[in-house]
């Protein structure tokens, strides 16, 4: 079955189908995010006291996460890059690095939480750390549906390279979008939770 602009753009639009879906998706996600920092920027500005992120949170850890994260956006590019170029290999490279990035990312953040509870900082100890780990927590969960989503393409979605590979370059393309907004979350969050 062929679907109207699933491998070429809308004459309308300019767009593929999938990238207008994800534009619409991204801007309900900008509206969640702007929402919960807007939050923590009025709570913050009426407090009388309140504490800063680099006397709990662990700053280096969070650093090598924005390095780590910031290097699996450019591995992502990479993968659909080398899709553009026809190198299938290559592709299957970046993507696995782009899956291993977010894994390490997600070992990361386990060890800092674990540091956290058992220092007995919990979500109920204040407003700040119940902020925070609900805003990582939520981010949490995005990079999750990005492994999930990145590994079908790189596993038993990328069958489709061989019978429709436009369809398939674009596909990444969609998913590469959306690892970039993950990115581009946690670099707003980091020096809002961690530096402020």
């Amino acid at each position: 079955m062929n679907i109207p602009y699933t491998s070429t753009a809308r004459p309308d639009t300019g767009l593929y189908n999938a990238k207008l879906g994800i534009w619409l998706f991204l801007a309900s996600e900008v509206m969640l995010f702007g929402a919960l920092f807007s939050t923590y920027i009025l709570l913050r500005v009426n407090a009388v006291s309140w504490p800063h992120g680099y006397e709990i949170l662990n700053v280096p850890l969070a650093t090598l996460n924005t390095v780590v994260l910031i290097s699996s956006s450019v591995t992502m590019v990479m993968a659909w890059a080398s899709l553009m170029m026809k190198k299938f290999d290559k592709y299957k490279m970046y993507m696995g690095l782009t899956i291993l990035l977010a894994l390490v990312f997600l070992v990361v953040k386990y060890f800092e939480y674990s540091a956290k509870f058992e220092h007995h900082l919990y979500p109920s100890t204040n407003t700040f750390l119940a902020i925070y780990f609900t805003v990582t927590a939520l981010h949490g969960l995005h990079i999750v549906g990005g492994v999930i989503v990145n590994a079908y393409l790189w596993g038993p979605g990328s069958k489709m390279w061989k019978t429709d590979p436009q369809r398939f370059t674009n596909r990444v393309e969609i998913a590469g979008l959306y690892w970039h907004f993950v990115d581009l979350v946690w670099i707003f969050l980091f020096p809002v939770l961690y530096l402020l």
